[in-house]
């Protein structure tokens, strides 16, 4: 993918995240089961990066849980910070940071190695461009402890009938299928307004192909979340 294509997409859904903020986080008002069986691994007193927090609910579910280590939740989104601060006031342990992951040099503001877990859940497969996303998780194997763990989940919407039904033609932001690569779509949301999203489908292959290139190794991989079970596919990776 050309640079100014994925520069494009990342705008995209930087705008969406900004003018939807508040309609989307209504719909992420609970833990989804598969991240909820993630948690129940953790120990209290871990040091815990997420990226991609959103509304910060997560945060929220750690301190029901009696969490007493330390979360740093990162998201791009001014607005879902802005909510994630007001889920979680003065939780000691707790704090938030803006940050924008498809920046090729982020993890340069955070110790290396510092972290024992590291989350990323539903916002990989928002990084546009398979040399970013590469970049993205050699930022993540640069600041996860060498006996950490690293847990992400990705949409897996083909697989829903209705929100097959969402996918939109490129034609509609100005570009076409030329100018993606393969598993990239464009999906509508209809709440609060009418916005469009970039989002990559990834194969399980696809994920096992960019653990090895960012250092790491797929330790664990399930499917969970949705009425199926199937909606999300969960991965853990352990580094090299």
């Amino acid at each position: 993918m050309k640079s100014e294509i994925a520069q494009k997409l990342s705008s995209l859904n930087y705008q969406f995240y900004q003018s939807f903020a508040a309609d989307f986080s209504e719909t992420r008002g609970r833990v989804q089961p598969g991240v909820m069986k993630i948690l129940k691994k953790l120990t209290s007193g871990q040091s815990i990066l997420d990226l991609g927090c959103g509304n910060g609910e997560l945060a929220r579910q750690l301190v029901k849980q009696e969490f007493s280590g330390t979360y740093l939740g990162t998201d791009f989104s001014e607005g879902l910070l802005k909510t994630a601060h007001q889920k979680n006031p003065a939780s000691e342990g707790i704090n938030f940071l803006q940050l924008d992951l498809t920046e090729p040099d982020w993890s340069g503001i955070l110790p290396p190695g510092q972290f024992e877990v590291i989350l990323c859940f539903a916002a990989m497969h928002h990084i546009p461009g398979r040399d970013t996303r590469v970049t993205v998780c050699k930022n993540i194997r640069r600041v996860i402890n060498g006996n950490g763990k690293f847990y992400l989940s990705n949409w897996q919407f083909l697989k829903s009938d209705r929100l097959k039904k969402r996918i939109l033609p490129w034609e509609k932001i100005g570009l076409s299928e030329n100018d993606l690569d393969e598993g990239d779509y464009l999906l509508d949301w209809r709440r609060g307004g009418t916005g469009t999203r970039y989002v990559h489908h990834f194969s399980p292959a696809e994920l096992d192909q960019l653990a090895g290139d960012a250092g790491f190794r797929v330790s664990e991989s399930f499917d969970s979340d949705g009425k199926e079970g199937d909606l999300s596919l969960y991965h853990a990776w352990e580094p090299v």
